[in-house]
């Protein structure tokens, strides 16, 4: 009964019910082209909807970086990872913030938090900090970056607030999958970065449940073709950007 329950929500919640659509339209289908690309489209949703498939596309990112056994640096910086209009931090954010206390508590460094908002809504960064307080973190350790709406911008306006609080080593705290984008972004901005991953998306262990799709698998699927697509976005802009440079048309400000 309990394994009956579990394959039929599967199948009538999403995605599952989508690949069943698109199965059907193949099935009723009498237009070739109409059943190939219902037949694709069933397929890729079902691969990037599945634990294993998920954790193919997020290892790579994963794996760039370990914890460090040593910490050496002036400060801990959390990068955001969403905040609700309500604002409630997103699951990104949170566990951000969690390893950036803990990583306070252990040594004491002061903490810069940078998130701004890109919808003019509550900056990130400022509920980031009003949980840091309640959990009895002292005000005059904590800084925070309020404009930045992406991670260049979080390189660019870290860079900024380090140059006037005196730091010159960060400790980066970030999902592991955005570990390796925001790495090379702060040290293109000429910043010590020692990374310090969290919030790890992989199962790395699976059952036959693993094989059957669920939101949460899409959702970190997702999260990982969007990641390798900004790499590719801003590997190209650098390498765009240096070649004007070379070129003498245009001289960047920061990249």
């Amino acid at each position: 009964m309990f394994f009956a329950k579990k394959i039929i929500s599967y199948f009538i919640l999403p995605p599952g019910i989508y690949i069943i659509l698109f199965l059907l339209i193949y099935i009723l289908s009498k237009r070739k082209i109409v059943k190939y690309i219902s037949l694709l489209s069933a397929l890729t949703l079902y691969l990037i909807s599945i634990e294993p498939v998920k954790d193919l596309l997020l290892l790579p990112l994963e794996n760039m970086y370990k914890k460090p056994k040593v910490l050496k640096g002036d400060i801990i910086v959390v990068l955001g990872g969403g905040a609700y209009n309500t604002g409630y931090l997103k699951e990104d954010s949170t566990k951000r913030l969690i390893t950036g206390f803990i990583l306070h508590k252990r040594t004491e460094l002061p903490i810069l938090l940078s998130g701004g908002s890109a919808l003019n809504n509550l900056p990130e960064s400022s509920i980031m900090k009003q949980f840091l307080i309640e959990l009895g973190v002292d005000e005059r350790l904590i800084f925070t970056d309020q404009k930045s709406r992406d991670t260049r911008e979080n390189a660019k306006y870290v860079k900024e607030l380090c140059k006037k609080i005196n730091c010159k080593r960060i400790i980066l705290v970030t999902s592991a999958y955005h570990m390796y984008r925001s790495v090379y972004t702060f040290e293109r901005e000429g910043l010590e970065v020692i990374p310090y991953p969290t919030d790890y998306k992989t199962d790395r262990k699976y059952n036959l449940f693993s094989f059957f799709p669920k939101m949460s698998a899409l959702k970190d699927s997702y999260r990982a073709i969007r990641e390798y697509i900004g790499i590719i976005f801003y590997r190209l802009r650098v390498e765009s950007v240096s070649h004007i440079t070379e070129s003498g048309y245009y001289e960047p400000s920061a990249v």
